[in-house]
């Protein structure tokens, strides 16, 4: 019998059998916006990223595959289905804890690197520069791990994470995020906001 999570994993990392394989098939989908893309993601997956939002299907995580999955469902799906609203947000403290919780145990050191990815991105997307300086962590580590022919790869998720870091450690937040969040901006965000690649 096929685990409940077992199509939004395979939607997610299709079919590629090595991290560069999976991220040349799946990075339009990880870190690009297509309209048909948010719209698919809501079809197939809208009714259970909802009830993982209500704090439902925590039994998932009780295996590796299942925790990631809940993982994706708190912390990706939302971007892309409730895209520029404050819900994107929703399920960031849900997988934060989620995160933490798995980490203290362990349990990325279970996945793959490429799925471990998706754990430590939970961190990148928090406000908080100690959770900044863990995802930096992390994606040091899966660069210092990777194979020759995937560095480059790893290298750009952890410049990813330093990048955002710089962010969080400069304002605190994402000033990209006020105009979502209603909060206010100040000049200096002003400023910063009217740089290209100041969002993300």
């Amino acid at each position: 019998m096929q685990a409940p999570w077992q199509d939004l994993l395979h939607w997610w990392f299709g079919q590629g059998t090595s991290a560069s394989e999976i991220a040349a098939e799946k990075q339009r989908l990880w870190f690009g916006y297509r309209a048909e893309q948010d719209d698919e993601a809501r079809q197939r997956f809208g009714a259970l990223v909802e009830q993982a939002l209500n704090g439902e299907l925590q039994d998932w995580a009780e295996l590796p595959e299942g925790w990631l999955a809940l993982v994706l469902l708190l912390d990706q799906l939302p971007r892309m289905i409730h895209r520029n609203t404050p819900r994107a947000f929703a399920g960031d403290e849900r997988a934060q804890h989620l995160v933490r919780d798995g980490l203290a145990h362990g349990g990325d050191m279970l996945l793959a690197p490429i799925q471990r990815v998706f754990i430590y991105l939970v961190l990148e997307h928090t406000e908080n520069l100690a959770a900044q300086d863990l995802a930096v962590s992390h994606f040091s580590a899966l660069r210092d791990i990777a194979d020759e022919h995937e560095q480059a790869l790893f290298v750009d998720f952890l410049d990813y994470a330093e990048r955002h870091r710089e962010v969080i450690s400069r304002f605190g937040r994402f000033p990209h995020r006020n105009a979502i969040l209603g909060r206010e901006t100040s000049d200096t965000e002003q400023l910063f906001l009217e740089q290209p690649g100041s969002s993300f």
